[in-house]
């Protein structure tokens, strides 16, 4: 690295070399001072062990250099070298910024066997820490993501509640419905909202449309969740319904997921993770 190419840098080293000039100055005119003047003038009256002090004027020269120094500081800090002009971390980050550029640009269209093995990968490294390895929620210490995602999750969400969203409408409460009464909406959701567009139970289709109203409060008609106001059921199935998610967070009983939204993941590394999620459900 080439100290003079950074005007700063360039700037600072000038002013070193000044200083150190001006102290040599100084010190030799002073020192010649102490050898050839004589003591005179009025003193204070303080005196330690008989050693007065001169009521002499504050040096212009000191007083100069002394506001010079703060000033320089100043617009060091403020102005200067953090933030106009060349910073380590600065440099990271536009490295960052690039390669994820280039990392969208590769990847603008991958196919399904691609983001399977990356979001994979982002998995084990994001993900498996709190979910296990296969996804399986440890022991319940956070959300079995083998048993997410399907029709049978749907109705355990109706009976349970589902905790921890940060959606502006809240959480959903346990006991909307009755047993019988989930597994219709349930398989509603499936077949006519979700995008999975197939139910297990085919003949509590109709029965399930007559009870969506109950959903439909928070849900929406179309199950769309009234502009992100609730969760979007419409993707329910989907990589989207997990790239949702991890824009959102969750809170978990062995701590919070943070919301992915903060750069840590590309677009295509969520809908990646999103699709290897999905597949986990059985």
């Amino acid at each position: 690295m080439n100290w003079l190419n950074d005007n700063v840098n360039a700037l600072s080293l000038l002013g070193a070399a000044v200083i150190l000039i001006l102290t040599f100055f100084v010190v030799g005119k002073y020192m010649k001072q102490m050898k050839t003047d004589k003591g005179s003038g009025e003193l204070t009256q303080e005196n330690w062990d008989g050693i007065g002090e001169y009521k002499n004027a504050l040096p212009i020269g000191w007083a100069l250099s002394f506001v010079g120094t703060i000033v320089w500081a100043a617009w060091y800090f403020l102005a200067g070298y953090p933030l106009a002009t060349y910073s380590q971390l600065g440099e990271y980050n536009e490295e960052v910024k690039s390669h994820n550029a280039k990392f969208e640009s590769k990847f603008a269209n991958p196919d399904k066997a691609t983001l399977m093995s990356m979001g994979e990968g982002v998995f084990l490294v994001q993900c498996a820490p709190c979910h296990g390895v296969t996804g399986d929620g440890m022991n319940g210490k956070a959300l079995n993501l083998t048993k997410w995602g399907n029709e049978a999750a749907i109705v355990a969400s109706i009976l349970n509640g589902s905790k921890g969203s940060n959606y502006p409408l809240g959480e959903m409460p346990a006991g909307l419905l009755d047993a019988e009464s989930a597994k219709a909406v349930a398989a509603y959701v499936m077949q006519e909202v979700s995008s999975v567009k197939k139910t297990k139970n085919p003949a509590l289709v109709e029965t399930g449309r007559a009870l969506w109203a109950t959903c439909a409060a928070c849900h929406g008609d179309d199950g769309k969740g009234m502009a992100g106001s609730a969760p979007d059921l419409s993707v329910y199935g989907d990589a989207k319904f997990v790239v949702n998610v991890l824009g959102l967070g969750k809170k978990g009983t062995i701590g919070n997921m943070p919301q992915f939204n903060d750069g840590r993941l590309t677009n295509v590394q969520k809908t990646a993770v999103g699709t290897y999620v999905s597949s986990l459900a059985k």
